[in-house]
């Protein structure tokens, strides 16, 4: 990975770790962070409408996913970036960037417990809201895109976060790059 055209894409579940490890990432590589998620909350803001309820807007209205997605696409051309968000890696890698994709998963438990800590409420309420998104992003790409979510081939590194702290996820990425 050349420093001039580095690109690095963290993908993961919902409370797979992928925001805060790509935080450290950008902190310790010193390449800028694009976080997707916080493109498609601030459309869900901009028509006034809660993140799952937005989601579900999202199935049957497919050109805003594709907007932020082609957002996604020019970030990732101009390089010297790591792109933070679920599609992340297979942006790039249907559109040929050279880049080193990255998917970081835990087990179900794990994730709802780490956003229950973040953000507060009930365990079961979370494990729901988790599920229903999770439902939704991959009814989404699968009909947008053909995109099997659950299909990790197209990675070059991929992360068990479960039973690792944010720090060891990124030391196996740090080696990985200088593999």
């Amino acid at each position: 990975m050349t420093r001039n055209m580095a690109v690095l894409t963290i993908s993961g579940t919902p409370g797979s770790g992928k925001s805060t490890v790509a935080r450290l990432l950008e902190k310790k590589l010193g390449i800028n962070c694009v976080y997707s998620g916080m493109l498609f909350r601030e459309q869900a803001n901009k028509h006034n409408m809660p993140l799952e309820e937005f989601g579900k807007y999202c199935e049957r209205n497919s050109e805003i996913d594709k907007e932020l997605d082609n957002k996604q696409l020019e970030i990732l051309r101009k390089g010297d970036v790591i792109l933070e968000g679920r599609l992340a890696g297979w942006i790039a890698h249907h559109n040929n960037i050279p880049s080193l994709k990255v998917m970081i998963d835990a087990d179900l438990l794990t994730r709802v417990k780490r956003i229950v800590n973040r953000e507060e409420g009930e365990v079961e309420k979370r494990k729901k809201e988790i599920l229903n998104r999770e439902k939704s992003e991959s009814k989404r790409y699968k009909n947008y895109y053909n995109i099997d979510l659950k299909d990790n081939s197209i990675y070059d590194l991929v992360i068990d976060s479960s039973n690792k702290t944010p720090g060891q996820v990124v030391d196996i990425i740090i080696k990985k790059i200088k593999a």
